[in-house]
């Protein structure tokens, strides 16, 4: 059985590795999807914390996404020095931060503003929490898109652009490189390093998932009185769940804004906080597998069924249009899948075991 294990692995192993140069002899947009699927595992993990361990209903996480994305689009981009001369005067070359300072300092402040918004919920709970997080999210963005005037920092509604690509040790993975007489493309190298991130992430996920801290949220998630008998300090906890999710949307929302080169507050609408809540329940909420499952089916999806939707749209003569569709084709998709597998794509399998013994 263990032989089999380590051959599976392997063999993952390797597919994940060599993938995007498979991909690059399609064009890199395939590989391009690829990347933003493995930015959307990093996000979904996170709130996975939050929302599958601790119970916590968070509709506005991407509020962190934008903090970490932002973060890094000021320090690495020209706008604070072109706006503020003493900035200029103490970076005469420039801000380019480089990756070691840049995941810590978007994790760093990411897990503050978690905290900060898990201090005031920590007497709601379902639908109440929710609404607050929601409310939370929608402060954060319309602050992005009013905060150029009296002092303009971050652009406003026009953005941040010309922001730099992730570099260390002197690698820019905005550049494509050659080994061997193959050229691997800027977003292959993009690839490796979301890839890195995510396995990194789904290693401190499990550590914290079989701790004893994370039983405890696991506790109050079930039942929150009878943790609170129990001597669990649910107060800490919660705001330990907001901290810890916070840092992952916010390391993710960095690697965003260097990839893309471009940011703006259209890109962090509540729309995104549905999404990555429903990567969650679409996968399995609380179970690792089906979280990555869920994020790479959802992020990927819309991408893959552009090419469904242009051909239906030819079939009807171009009555309907092939955005619309296309969101109809994937509502269809969720509806369907959640009807079949109520519990998610790949649900955790001890809480079935749990339910299963309380049957008995």
């Amino acid at each position: 059985m263990k032989q089999k294990q380590i051959i599976a692995f392997i063999a993952a192993a390797i597919g994940l590795l060599v993938l995007p140069l498979l991909l690059q002899g399609f064009g890199n947009a395939w590989v391009r999807i690829a990347d933003m699927a493995l930015l959307y595992v990093l996000l979904a993990l996170g709130l996975n914390i939050v929302v599958g361990y601790a119970g916590l209903l968070d509709l506005g996480y991407v509020a962190f996404f934008a903090i970490g994305a932002y973060m890094y689009g000021l320090l690495a981009s020209p706008h604070l020095t072109d706006t503020f001369p003493m900035i200029a005067a103490m970076f005469p070359n420039g801000m380019h931060a480089p990756l070691w300072i840049v995941i810590p300092v978007a994790a760093g402040l990411a897990g503050v503003f978690g905290v900060l918004l898990g201090a005031p919920t920590l007497r709601l709970r379902g639908d109440y929490l929710a609404i607050v997080t929601l409310g939370f999210g929608e402060i954060i963005r319309v602050f992005l898109n009013n905060l150029d005037h009296p002092v303009n920092i971050t652009n406003g509604p026009k953005g941040l652009n010309q922001i730099d690509s992730v570099s260390f040790f002197g690698l820019s993975l905005g550049k494509k490189i050659t080994v061997f007489d193959f050229e691997i493309a800027s977003v292959s190298l993009y690839y490796y390093l979301f890839l890195a991130l995510v396995l990194i992430s789904v290693v401190i996920s499990h550590r914290l998932q079989v701790s004893r801290v994370g039983r405890a949220w696991m506790a109050i998630r079930e039942d929150e009185i009878a943790a609170k008998a129990m001597g669990i300090n649910t107060t800490h906890l919660k705001l330990l769940a907001f901290g810890m999710g916070a840092t992952f949307g916010g390391v993710s929302g960095a690697m965003f804004a260097s990839f893309q080169g471009f940011i703006s507050p259209e890109s962090f609408s509540l729309m995104e906080s549905v999404m990555i809540v429903a990567m969650i329940v679409l996968g399995g909420i609380g179970h690792l597998p089906g979280v990555v499952l869920g994020a790479i089916l959802l992020s990927a999806l819309p991408e893959v069924l552009r090419y469904v939707a242009g051909p239906l749209q030819a079939m009807t003569d171009g009555r309907l249009d092939s955005a619309i569709l296309r969101q109809l084709l994937i509502a269809l998709a969720m509806i369907s899948i959640m009807l079949l597998r109520p519990r998610g794509l790949w649900p955790s399998p001890d809480h079935g075991k749990s339910l299963q013994n309380n049957k008995t």
